[in-house]
């Protein structure tokens, strides 16, 4: 039920309160004084629950509306850990970048890219990514396998060709799928 109907009721109520006086005042009744007082407390109680209702149904919505907000924060900055640490990283690239212009080694810029490399892989690590294994002669899995394209190898039929992406777990589940060719 909704506030309008709420709001609905109530005018309703008090129509019928406004008739009943009416008529009340159209035809005077002796009515025991303890009549009245069972009807002015029938109504009390009657408002008494409606406010209870109203107030019930009210913070019911409001801890609704909550949940949603903190739920919608919650997703917007689930990846807030990981891309803090991915910005060692960039700064890493940031730092190469500014020694590939002023160097002439490059030995030592091969070096450099390797231990860039070498961290953002363990930092995915750390995060649960871990790369699929994936060789030249692996029986096609569609579970873990995306055939990019077919091509004729009598020796390799229904087997791995080539890999040409390699794909990607995040704790157990397959998040990138490994791009192969596949032999007919």
């Amino acid at each position: 039920m909704n506030t309008s109907n709420v709001e609905e009721t109530t005018a309703n109520q008090a129509e019928t309160e406004e008739t009943q006086a009416q008529a009340s005042e159209e035809q005077p009744q002796a009515a025991p004084p303890d009549a009245a007082e069972g009807d002015s407390e029938g109504q009390e109680e009657q408002t008494d629950w409606q406010d209870r209702y109203l107030r019930l149904y009210a913070e019911f919505d409001n801890f609704r509306k909550r949940t949603m907000r903190e739920r919608g924060d919650l997703i917007r900055n689930a990846s807030k850990d990981v891309l803090e640490s991915l910005l060692p990283v960039l700064d890493d690239f940031e730092r190469a970048q500014t020694a590939a212009a002023d160097s002439e080694d490059a030995d030592g810029l091969k070096e450099g890219q390797q231990l860039i490399y070498n961290k953002l892989k363990q930092i995915l690590k750390a995060q649960g990514v871990v790369p699929l294994e994936v060789q030249p002669g692996d029986v096609f899995d569609v579970d873990i396998h995306e055939a990019i394209t077919r091509i004729p190898s009598p020796e390799l039929s229904g087997k791995v060709v080539d890999v040409v992406e390699a794909g990607y777990k995040l704790n157990d589940a397959v998040i990138r799928y490994a791009k192969v060719v596949v032999g007919e």
